[in-house]
Order: C-alpha cells, then sequence, then structure tokens
C-alpha cells in the first residue's frame, strides 16, 4: 500500500528501491522496520535509472544492514535453478513480478522451437525447456553480461545443448531471422520499460508496434506470440490497439488467448492504475 516503495525477498536478503522522494525521506524508518518484521541476513539498495533526477533523490545503491548478498545469488523457481545478481542486474536482479506467467507458457510449448528475445538471465526460455519440453530455444540480449548469466544458467539446470544464445539488438535480429527464413513455434517478447514518463508513450508505441509485426513475421502458422509490455504508462488497451496494428502489418491474424499481469504479490490498486503496469499478452498468430 506505499507506492513509491519496492521491496523483493530473495531467501534472506531484501532488495529496497524508492521510486518517490516522500519515502526516501523515510528510508531508515521503513528498514528498520522491515529488519524488525522480517529479520533479513542483509538489505540492499538500489536506484531504478533516471528515478534519481526525476524524484531529486539522494541516495545510491549499497548495503543498508546486515551483510551483503552473495554474488551470483542462487535462487530456485519451480525447477529452475538460476544464479542471479542482486546488486548489478537489471531491475532487482530478477524479475519476480513475471512469475506466473513464466509457469503459464510451459503449458504450451511442448515440443516448441522457441525465440526468446530480451531474454536477460533467461527466466522465460529457461522454463520452456526445463518444465515446458520445448525442443530448443534461442535467446537474445544485446547485453554481453546478460547472455553470460543466462548461459551459466543453462549449465546449472543441464540443458545448455538445447538453447543457443545471440549477443544482439532484438530488432535487428529479427530482421536478420526473417531475412534468413528461420521460423519459430513461440516467440517471447519482453522488452525494458520503453516510456519512462507520458510524453514518452508515442514513441513506445511504435516500437512496440515494429518490434511485435516482426515477430509475428518470424512465427510459423498458428504460432504463439508472447508479448509483453512493463510500461505503466501505456495501458492495456493502447497495447492491444498496437498488436491489432502489428497484425494488419505483418498480415497475420491474431487471437489472444490469455490477457496477463504481474504476479498477485505486486497487486494493482484500484486507485492508481498505472500499477497495473505488466501487461502479458498470449497470442495465436495464424
Amino acid at each position: 500500500g506505499l507506492s513509491g516503495l519496492i521491496v523483493d525477498r530473495y531467501g534472506e536478503w531484501l532488495i529496497v528501491q524508492f521510486t518517490s522522494q516522500a519515502l526516501a525521506l523515510k528510508r531508515e524508518l521503513l528498514c528498520e522496520l522491515l529488519a524488525e518484521k522480517l529479520h533479513p541476513a542483509g538489505i540492499w539498495l538500489r536506484t531504478e535509472k533516471g528515478i534519481r533526477e526525476a524524484e531529486q533523490l539522494e541516495i545510491s545503491d549499497g548495503l543498508i544492514s546486515g551483510k551483503s548478498p552473495p554474488r551470483p545469488l542462487f535462487i530456485r523457481e519451480g525447477n529452475v535453478q538460476y544464479g542471479i545478481d542482486i546488486v548489478e542486474g537489471q531491475k532487482t536482479g530478477f524479475f519476480l513480478d513475471q512469475r506466473t506467467n513464466r509457469e503459464a507458457i510451459t503449458r504450451l510449448t511442448n515440443g516448441h522451437r522457441v525465440l526468446d528475445l530480451f531474454c536477460y538471465s533467461g527466466g522465460f526460455g529457461l522454463h520452456a525447456l526445463v518444465e515446458g519440453g520445448a525442443k530448443r530455444v534461442v535467446a537474445v540480449d544485446v547485453s554481453k553480461s546478460a547472455i553470460t548469466t543466462a548461459a551459466a544458467n543453462a549449465e546449472l539446470n543441464s540443458i545448455a545443448d538445447r538453447i543457443h544464445f545471440v549477443q544482439a539488438d532484438a530488432f535487428d535480429e529479427l530482421n536478420r531471422l526473417e531475412r534468413a527464413g528461420e521460423r519459430f513455434d513461440t516467440v517471447i517478447l519482453d522488452p525494458p520499460k520503453m516510456a519512462r514518463h507520458r510524453q514518452g508513450v508515442s514513441k513506445a508505441l511504435g516500437a512496440y508496434l515494429r518490434l511485435n509485426a516482426a515477430a509475428m513475421r518470424v512465427l510459423t502458422t498458428d504460432g504463439l506470440l508472447v508479448t509483453c509490455s512493463c510500461s505503466g504508462h501505456v495501458d492495456r488497451d493502447q497495447f492491444r490497439q498496437m498488436l491489432a496494428q502489428a497484425s494488419l502489418d505483418a498480415g497475420r491474424p491474431v487471437q489472444i488467448l490469455e490477457s496477463r499481469g504481474q504476479s498477485a504479490d505486486h497487486p494493482v490498486s484500484a486507485h492508481c492504475l498505472e500499477t497495473d503496469y505488466l501487461k502479458c499478452f498470449i497470442c495465436r498468430v495464424a
């Protein structure tokens, strides 16, 4: 119920983010209460990109109390193991809010050839292989460190022989795959936030449009598109309309099978619709 405060728990460690100046000014009290209630081994502060300038915050990443977390820190989600970096990794080290969406795709990917774009530490792709019975995954990310982490996680789960990693820009790689005539049974799109303020919504929708249309063009007939947006300023209706236009641009009819959001431990406030920030549509592309 405290808008502007994020607390992610990884085993014995808490990762805290402040996205409002009002709550950041109360950080000592809030962290004392967290330590008192949860008794973590340590509390680490992470700052979101651009938030210090936007909220005039005088804070920086670092240990607030207790011990520093190990690097990597090993976690388990279902039957999948991950080594993650909660000190310098994206967001707070892992995308916990996508947990139920990763679980959802495992019902659909048996025997599939999967393209996992913006794969980061391997979340969706590893679940498709370990729990979903996918035949093979091509995982793409522009970040060298993300690819290194994801490859280590593939080794950790003994599926490195069924996943191929590519360090590349997702738009460029989609264009290359289309030119090469590559086709996939499932394409997963989980890009980073594309609109950090309302003025950026139009540009973000244009990027989503190009990305989704390109993904549709490399899908097999009746293939699955799992497409996500974590931009709170892009609402669900806008994202659905973008998908409709992408369908026309690609010349591929699209059916939305599931309209999903973030996991239940990231609740949506009826008074702040931007808390319904994560959109995850599972679609059939004819």
